[in-house]
């Protein structure tokens, strides 16, 4: 590391109701991995976004390398250096590689030209990459690289990245850090968002740390425990999730030989997936990201009816059912796309509770809502997990990514259910929210519900999961039990190593 690169100083920007960011100073030096932590609505998007030219301070200044930076869009912060791979990827599926690099440059070389320029980049950089691939076919790392690459032939001096790994193997973790250290060492600097600590801890040099949008500290991440770190994001102490032991009763949902088409082009089939969770039980399945987990989900809730008797809930069939019926059994879901899928964004969080919870909470009466108990239920979701928000009649589109998801986990979790089946539970939340979530996971087993829990979080999987396996292409590897299985073993089930001899440590 050498001289600064990006200074910050006294950044506010407000919106109403809410200071985002509360006079924020902090600096980045050049060759240095500077980390932006804080809880969900600490600040850390708002940030960046001014980093990046997509919102304009209220008041503060910033200086790039020595000289004022005020970018007025992302044009203006691309051609000054800064550039940002985002956490969900803007890449059009039915376009080729160079293509979709290609509607990201303001003048782009001819398409001959640009895909040797992508060959040239991506192999020096460690990250191989095939121009002529269609978006659409490649796996979820695949094209994290395109967007990282579209950077890069930017030639950044600052790189924004984030959440960069949550939709990586470990082994992709592992190269993507390898090139992340080559930047480094020829200069770059780079901004890093993440939730997971021990990553921070093993990457990043510096950690800025933002709690309800001001500066709480800094520290140095490989020299600070991660509990230390998740404490100054939250200002207290909090309790990691405690497993207790658990009798495990009869089997609760089963699958056989589940095969189901993709709905898209670009979908995934699942292929004679089978499994059986127990009353009492969480069953872990993993994988990178399209590998068939909404494919999985919605032939579990009902969104995709099946062959009747490919999904049994205490031994009757009910893969013909629709999403409704199948809750008045018991068996709820809650999606990884939380605004659009699992909540509508325009409602309210009352009217998005009435959505799947009125038949269980008697939110209907001879086919009156009763809007009292409506209301009082979703106050009961909202003071349970801690959804920051003004109250009930928020729309969902107002919360943030993270209290939406507070939101949504908890509106299942309330009902009761027999079976709950989670697609991404913490996607995008801070540590003790996802301490919270997974702790109230554990307790629904605790009471002698089957949870599945499908995730790419692979230390949440082996934290609050007692079985595990992997979806790769639509086919689910062996069910394993977790005691013992070490990372790399479960890196390579994900990687499609299906009937191998997994190593436990």
């Amino acid at each position: 590391m050498t001289g600064d690169l990006l200074t910050v100083s006294g950044l506010t920007k407000a919106y109403p109701g809410v200071v985002a960011n509360d006079a924020v100073s902090f600096v980045i030096r050049e060759g240095e991995v500077h980390a932006l932590l804080g809880e969900n609505g600490a600040g850390k998007s708002t940030l960046v976004k001014m980093i990046y030219g997509l919102v304009k301070p209220d008041s503060g200044v910033m200086t790039l390398r020595g000289a004022p930076y005020a970018p007025p869009d992302p044009h203006r912060a691309r051609t000054s250096g800064v550039a940002m791979v985002f956490q969900h990827f803007s890449l059009f599926e039915a376009m080729n590689v160079a293509e979709n690099v290609a509607l990201g440059m303001e003048n782009p070389p001819p398409l001959r030209d640009l895909a040797a320029r992508i060959r040239d980049v991506s192999e020096t950089y460690g990250l191989p990459l095939d121009p002529h691939r269609i978006v659409g076919d490649l796996s979820a790392g695949e094209r994290q690289r395109v967007e990282i690459i579209r950077c890069l032939l930017q030639s950044p001096r600052l790189l924004i990245m984030d959440e960069p790994t949550s939709v990586l193997t470990p082994q992709e973790v592992g190269i993507l850090f390898q090139t992340l250290r080559k930047l480094t060492a020829e200069g770059v600097a780079i901004l890093y968002i993440s939730h997971k600590l021990e990553e921070i801890r093993a990457l990043c040099d510096h950690a800025t740390i933002l709690r309800q949008g001001r500066n709480v500290g800094t520290c140095v991440p490989r020299d600070t425990p991660a509990r230390a770190m998740a404490e100054m994001m939250v200002g207290s102490a909090f309790a990691a999730p405690a497993r207790t032991d658990r009798e495990m009763g009869a089997v609760a949902l089963e699958v056989a030989d589940l095969s189901v088409a993709a709905t898209g082009q670009f979908g995934t089939s699942l292929r004679a997936v089978t499994f059986a969770v127990r009353a009492g039980e969480v069953l872990g399945i993993g994988g990178v990201a399209g590998n068939g987990q909404d494919e999985l989900l919605a032939a579990l809730s009902g969104e995709m009816p099946v062959a009747a008797g490919a999904v049994r809930l205490w031994g009757e069939p009910i893969g013909q059912m629709g999403p409704a019926a199948r809750r008045v059994l018991g068996l709820l879901t809650a999606p990884e796309e939380r605004l659009g899928h699992a909540a509508a964004p325009d409602m309210s969080l009352t009217e998005n509770a009435i959505l799947t919870a009125a038949a269980r909470e008697h939110l209907m009466h001879r086919g009156f809502l009763r809007w009292g108990a409506a209301e009082a239920f979703t106050r009961r979701i909202i003071s349970a997990f801690d959804v920051r928000t003004p109250g009930p009649s928020t729309a969902a589109r107002a919360l943030s990514g993270g209290n939406l998801q507070k939101f949504v986990i908890g509106r299942e979790v309330l009902q009761r259910p027999e079976v709950l089946v989670v697609n991404q539970p913490t996607w995008g939340v801070d540590a003790a929210a996802a301490a919270a979530i997974r702790q109230a996971l554990l307790d629904l087993a605790a009471g002698g519900a089957a949870v599945i829990c499908i995730s790419q979080d692979l230390d949440e999987l082996m934290e609050i999961s007692d079985r595990f396996g992997a979806l790769n292409e639509g086919r689910l590897s062996e069910i394993q039990s977790t005691h013992g299985l070490s990372v790399e073993a479960v890196g390579l089930m994900m990687g499609g190593a299906h009937g191998m001899e997994v190593a436990h440590v």
